[in-house]
């Protein structure tokens, strides 16, 4: 009997399963068609209940690019999650269902089976984030696992709601909906892909494997918010300028943050943040065919660039902080140069995939009326982009090795070069195939000269300014470090304003989070407060107390 490794196995199935999905995709493009199926599960007298599958090319393009990652992710898991064992039979299976889970979403056009693909996406990434055991990452799969949980409510909630139009299945009700239920869909999307002030759960679900921080952070789970948004489009409700504030704020709070960062990976997350700001504000200005383009292109180079910094990681030891990288380029020329594609085409560099997507989104966006405000909120963080891109190739590649002296660095990684170049290749190729097979290249725009080459002024700006930056130090106030360094506060929204109320010590005052604000330690302070207060008055002076007495019967009349 021939032992076959499920790695391998599993490597070719969702491989054959992607381009079938592909070649799908094209077919009903081509034809515009859309295959409606129904299933039913079970007939009792008058019940029917029915599973509906919806196969159109938006769905198979998607399914595509969440199966092709997946096959090179689970490749690459082969060598990365070690040796042969239960454990890592144990992660195959757990990435599996996360797939699966992600199909199930894709497909359906049923309220109640995206909500099952939602929960399952949320309960499997749970089990991934905590994978490694340590304290950390059950804290981080707390966090994340919490925060999805609020996303959940929203989605219960506008499926109790639907089901009094009289069904579940909402791509025939999109025109009738009112606009609460809506505003419930987007902010369960908020929850899911992370935006403010939701955005915590990102950078700390990087305790998880970078394998399944490749494919779960990437490209399907804070995709799936923005997934279903573009199934749930209506331009009424949409063209709303509080949800692009919020998108835009994403974009810029994330791109700072990912400046005062040093952990490798929470330096790709913080990335990752601001591209879905990108993909949400254009949802929200109406570009939802181009939002979907994006998304595709930022799954392959984001998902690359994970790979890259993973296959550094695993051959420094575990070591993640960039002030320990430099000349990397020496020892790993293949994987530099890999992980150089996707931060070039992260930036928007003309003819990587990144750049064709990013600039038809920022050329469309410019025809739609934008305020100067969001014009500039725009370029300001499409600056900051290649702001902290620059930054990462400085301390991995620029600067001197700076780690243990001993050590001896090598590319001979196996199978993980082979996952690692292909997603190269598609990461070079993809974003033109792509507009070119959909037709995007035939919209005319016409541009003054200086607004044509704004977008890539603004690029080349952010990549000299942060070669400037490299070489400067502490130029700004120690707060201003503090608050980029924290996400905003996005852990404790209440710091500064308990920061005037508590009285303890400078130290304690700096771990304190909203968990123990609003837990016991706040309430005991606010009735010490309170009870200080009381006898303050009792034991002053009559008159006080009495005016204090006509102030509160005053109040109840």
């Amino acid at each position: 009997m021939v032992k076959l490794n499920l790695y391998y196995v599993w490597v070719v199935f969702l491989m054959l399963f992607s381009l079938g999905f592909f070649s799908m995709g094209m077919f009903l493009y081509t034809y515009s068609y859309s295959i409606f199926l129904e299933w039913n599960l079970l007939s009792l007298n008058s019940l029917n209940l029915n599973y509906v599958i919806l196969l159109d090319w938006v769905s198979m393009f998607f399914s595509f690019v969440v199966f092709f990652i997946s096959s090179m992710v689970i490749l690459y898991s082969s060598v990365y999650m070690g040796t042969y064992n239960f454990s890592t039979i144990r992660f195959l299976f757990l990435v599996l269902l996360f797939v699966m889970s992600m199909l199930l979403m894709i497909l359906s056009p049923s309220l109640v089976s995206i909500l099952l693909g939602w929960d399952g996406l949320g309960l499997v990434s749970y089990c991934l984030v905590v994978y490694y055991s340590s304290i950390k990452s059950y804290l981080a799969g707390m966090i994340t696992c919490l925060i999805n949980r609020l996303g959940d409510i929203g989605l219960l909630i506008s499926i109790s709601w639907v089901f009094s139009y009289g069904s579940w299945n909402f791509t025939f009700y999109l025109s009738y909906y009112l606009d609460s239920v809506y505003y419930l869909i987007i902010l369960s999307s908020f929850t899911k892909s992370a935006q403010i002030p939701f955005s915590s759960w990102l950078p700390a679900a990087m305790a998880a494997p970078t394998p399944v921080s490749s494919l779960v952070h990437s490209s399907t789970l804070v995709t799936a918010g923005v997934y279903l948004l573009i199934r749930f489009h209506s331009s009424m409700v949409f063209s709303n300028n509080y949800f692009l504030f919020m998108s835009l704020m994403t974009m810029i709070m994330s791109s700072l943050c990912a400046n005062y960062e040093f952990d490798l990976k929470k330096i790709i997350a913080l990335s990752t943040l601001s591209q879905l700001g990108l993909m949400m504000s254009s949802l929200f200005l109406g570009l939802v065919e181009l939002a979907f383009f994006h998304l595709l292109t930022h799954a392959m180079f984001k998902s690359l660039l994970f790979l890259c910094s993973g296959i550094i990681i695993h051959l420094m030891s575990g070591c993640q902080d960039i002030r320990s990288m430099g000349s990397i380029c020496l020892s790993m020329p293949m994987t530099c140069s890999c992980f150089n594609i996707s931060n070039l085409a992260l930036c928007g560099i003309p003819f990587l995939s990144g750049f064709y997507s990013k600039d038809l989104i920022i050329e469309f966006s410019e025809f739609g009326g934008l305020s100067l405000m969001v014009f500039m909120m725009v370029f300001i963080s499409l600056s900051l982009t290649s702001f902290y891109s620059m930054r990462l190739f400085y301390y991995s590649v620029l600067t001197r090795y700076s780690f243990n002296s001993f050590s001896s660095l090598f590319d001979s990684i196996y199978y993980m070069k082979y996952s690692v170049i292909m997603l190269a290749l598609v990461s070079v190729m993809f974003g033109s195939l792509f507009m070119w097979i959909s037709n995007m290249d035939l919209m005319f725009l016409m541009f003054p000269t200086y607004l044509s080459i704004l977008t890539l002024l603004m690029v080349m700006t952010g990549l000299l300014l942060s070669y400037e930056m490299s070489y400067l130090s502490n130029f700004l106030m120690l707060k201003y470090y503090y608050l980029n360094g924290s996400m905003w506060f996005m852990y404790s929204y209440s710091f500064p304003l308990f920061l005037k109320g508590y009285f303890y010590s400078l130290n304690l005052m700096l771990v304190m989070m909203w968990g123990e604000f609003f837990g016991g330690m706040g309430l005991v302070h606010y009735f010490i407060k309170l009870s200080n207060y009381i006898q303050f008055y009792s034991l002053n002076n009559f008159s006080i107390f009495f005016l204090v007495l006509v102030v509160w019967l005053i109040v109840l009349i």
